[in-house]
């Protein structure tokens, strides 16, 4: 007979939105419920991200006069390669929304729609060109009290000088829209300057990701739901294939919890374990080509699959292109940057390899494409003449107009930023192709003069011109590089997390690797694999299914129901979750 040192109905492991989430059903369906944390602060991956979630016919589109239908979001997920299985897709259009209209009436949570903000794919059939992302209102750090010290930072990226946090529309805003950006951010620079500041000098304004956690974590905090920080989970109690309870190591020491209900594993993927890189991605993979948080090792994934989980899609990553800078402990994100105009990314041999304003998706994945010599285009290098380096922000430096060579650190000049009078010197310093880095340079400058990219339709799409820049003609995403002097940056296959894990049903059970699924076992968000598949539909396209299936989690462990009802006639043939 097992003895136990205390008894819950729920326990959530990882307190990232989609553990919160779990927690927050869980206690509001009269659970007892208890969510631990192994770092000592709160919030991990999701507290760095941008904290949008892409979400189809949400409650707040008929505020904004925009139209959706869970037909239109499935037909736009099943046109996009590599989506998954058809009975994910349905329950995720289904319940989406259900899981939104949850936190807006029940929770502080509340968001704003980014009406101009693309779908990823917008052109492709049930596409849109805006509405479909929520991003979280920004929230008052001292609305957190004491407990604002163990809110997990944001990416430094998401600071502006490394302090004053943007929305992600006052952020498009100051790249796209030059002086009424600039005024946005002084304005928020001197709200910065004049509010008290919370510890550390963060911001008094959490915003992104931060916002999205803290709201969560205040519901939380006012429902007297417990979190451990500092406790992680060692193992899983499982008799048969049913799961009993599990064992946690506290400050205090080792704890046998009994688990009544469910065990929702929210804890994330394994973005920073180097071994399970290596086992699972194309070569070369490095951990330091993430941007997510130090903690996602991945123990809670492989303690289940030594259990007989099953794995899928575990080959796939959320890639982004990033670059490394010294002395940052995370990769910089090139989400904007990328395809600024009179920037391009060239391989070694000086060669252009992608839509460089494509989603960040597609254009990590393009530099596994081989080159000319069959190798990945690993690094990959980002280049960009006097004007654009001027007029735009580059990594962690403000536009040169404001921030000029003189001024850019010198741990940062001719080290991560290479400057040179030529495109040739330029391309000896980084050991590029000098003819090749040539010819790609007048071929592209002949392409921004007609606005036409016909080597890959730079500019065609909505979601390419949305990081563009109006001012320039006749393409807004294409700029000749002709100003010298011209700068570049090295670029790699970076992520925001690894897209496979755990198998699991429509409720976020866990799967068996001989069918069937562990009884009591829940999983949501990167420790799950990606239930829409290896698609990335738009902003808040890995937030949204992780804190909706952690909603069905927490429903089904609770017994709140145990069959799907959806609302939508369309039934696409089903396909494969697993890769």
């Amino acid at each position: 007979m097992t003895l136990w040192d205390m008894t819950v109905d729920v326990l959530v492991v990882g307190s990232g939105g989609a553990g919160m989430v779990a927690a927050l059903v869980a206690h509001d369906r009269g659970a007892r419920t208890l969510l631990i944390e192994k770092a000592p602060v709160f919030g991990g991956t999701t507290a760095m991200s941008g904290g949008a979630l892409w979400i189809p016919n949400h409650p707040l589109m008929s505020a904004h006069n925009l139209n959706d239908s869970p037909e239109q979001a499935l037909t736009y997920l099943h046109s996009l390669p590599g989506a998954g299985d058809g009975d994910m897709l349905r329950t995720y259009v289904t319940y989406a929304p259900r899981m939104v209209t949850y936190l807006l009436r029940g929770t502080y949570y509340r968001a704003r729609v980014l009406t101009q903000y693309p779908d990823y794919y917008p052109e492709q059939p049930g596409g849109l060109p805006g509405g479909r992302s929520l991003e979280p209102e920004p929230y008052p750090l001292r609305a957190l009290g004491a407990d604002a010290t163990r809110l997990h930072p944001p990416h430094p990226q998401e600071m502006v000088l490394g302090r004053v946090m943007l929305t992600a529309e006052e952020a498009h805003r100051a790249v796209t829209q030059r002086w009424h950006g600039l005024f946005t951010v002084a304005t928020h620079l001197l709200r910065y300057i004049m509010q008290p500041k919370g510890p550390h000098g963060r911001d008094p304004r959490l915003t992104l990701g931060n916002a999205l956690v803290a709201r969560l974590y205040r519901s939380l905090r006012d429902r007297r739901v417990p979190l451990w920080l500092e406790t992680r989970l060692e193992d899983i109690i499982v008799q048969g294939r049913k799961v009993e309870g599990a064992v946690v190591r506290h400050p205090d020491g080792v704890l046998r919890i009994q688990v009544r209900q469910g065990l929702i594993l929210t804890a994330g993927g394994f973005a920073r374990n180097r071994a399970w890189r290596q086992r699972f991605h194309r070569a070369p993979s490095d951990p330091d080509w993430s941007a997510v948080a130090m903690t996602d090792t991945g123990e809670v994934l492989h303690m289940a699959e030594a259990h007989g989980a099953a794995l899928g899609l575990m080959e796939h990553l959320w890639w982004n292109p990033v670059t490394l800078l010294p002395g940052s402990e995370y990769a910089w994100l090139l989400v904007i940057e990328k395809g600024l105009p009179g920037a391009i990314l060239v391989d070694r041999f000086g060669q252009r390899f992608v839509n460089e304003s494509a989603p960040y998706l597609d254009v990590g994945q393009a530099m596994y494409t081989p080159d000319r010599e069959g190798r990945p285009r690993i690094p990959a290098f980002l280049i960009m003449d006097a004007r654009a380096r001027n007029e735009y922000p580059l990594g962690p430096l403000a536009p040169g107009k404001l921030q000029p060579w003189w001024a850019v650190p010198e741990a940062l000049r001719g080290t991560w930023l290479v400057r040179a009078n030529t495109l040739g010197e330029l391309a000896r310093a980084l050991g590029i192709d000098p003819a090749g880095l040539k010819a790609t340079v007048e071929r592209f400058n002949a392409y921004a003069r007609t606005g036409h990219d016909p080597d890959f339709g730079r500019g065609r799409s909505a979601y390419d011109r949305y990081y563009a820049d109006p001012n320039v003609k006749p393409n807004p995403a294409l700029a000749e590089l002709k100003q010298p002097p011209f700068y570049a940056v090295r670029v790699y296959p970076g992520d925001i997390g690894t897209q496979g894990g755990l198998l699991t049903t429509p409720w976020a059970q866990v799967r068996h690797r001989d069918d069937g699924i562990l009884e009591g076992l829940y999983a949501a968000g990167n420790i799950a694999a990606s239930p829409l598949g290896s698609i990335y539909p738009g902003a808040g396209g890995t937030l949204g299914p992780a804190l909706t299936w952690a909603y069905l989690a927490a429903l089904h462990a609770t017994r709140a129901s145990t069959s799907l009802t959806y609302n939508t006639k369309h039934q696409p043939a089903a396909r494969g979750q697993s890769s």
